[in-house]
């Protein structure tokens, strides 16, 4: 439900979340892919990419994972990814400049090196968590977020263990991306929220924000 109460601030706040100030179109990246990266639900799937492939393809997604899938689809630019790297894009910049390099030139030959990595390569880096998270007049936890319990313990870093599901097998795990043995809990350092209800999702914040609004008759 998107009601008149979201329209008016709409304009102002897309500016900021999507940066339009800066550059036109964005390029936005869905949420599914992004919340099962966040979330580590990924470290517990129980089939293969290769189980939804056409009996007529070429094999491509033989011993693949779904989330090996995502890299693919980051590393090849079909999809937008956020983070995209494991380096601020700002520090990559200043990087460029100083070494007197086109950025787009600068980006490429650190990612043939081998020194920049895309960030979907490797979620569960510390440097690939996203730290804050500003939620306005949603309720992700306990919610719209499908897995509730694998936010609850990876992304917030709850006080009861919530996930009882087993990980992926070693046989079952992804190719492409870092497996890392101890599964990182608490990744968001700050969550915020913004409503005028006393959500699940503000129960579980750092902060809570009442949202100023108006209703027309």
């Amino acid at each position: 439900y998107v009601g008149q109460e979201k329209v008016r601030p709409l304009t102002g706040w897309q500016t900021l979340a999507f940066a339009l100030d800066w550059t036109r179109p964005p390029r936005h990246m869905a949420g599914t892919p992004f919340w099962y990266l966040a979330s580590d639900q990924w470290r517990y799937e129980a089939f293969t990419a290769e189980e939804l492939a056409s009996p007529l393809g070429r094999g491509l997604f033989q011993g693949a994972q779904l989330v090996d899938c995502n890299a693919l689809a980051a590393r090849l630019g079909w999809m937008p990814s956020y983070p995209t790297f494991n380096r601020s894009s700002l520090d990559l910049t200043d990087e460029a400049e100083q070494a007197g390099r086109e950025v787009a030139e600068y980006v490429i030959e650190e990612l043939k090196a081998r020194r920049l990595r895309f960030a979907a390569e490797d979620p569960d880096a510390p440097e690939n968590f996203p730290r804050v998270l500003t939620v306005w007049r949603a309720n992700v936890i306990g919610s719209s977020g499908k897995g509730h319990e694998y936010f609850l313990q990876h992304l917030l870093g709850a006080a009861d263990t919530a996930v009882r599901a087993p990980e992926s097998p070693p046989e079952m795990r992804p190719r492409e991306i870092v497996w890392r043995d101890l599964a990182p809990e608490g990744k968001v350092d700050l969550l915020t929220t913004i409503d005028f209800r006393m959500t699940s999702n503000a129960l579980f914040s750092d902060v809570v924000l009442p949202a100023a609004t108006w209703y027309g008759n």
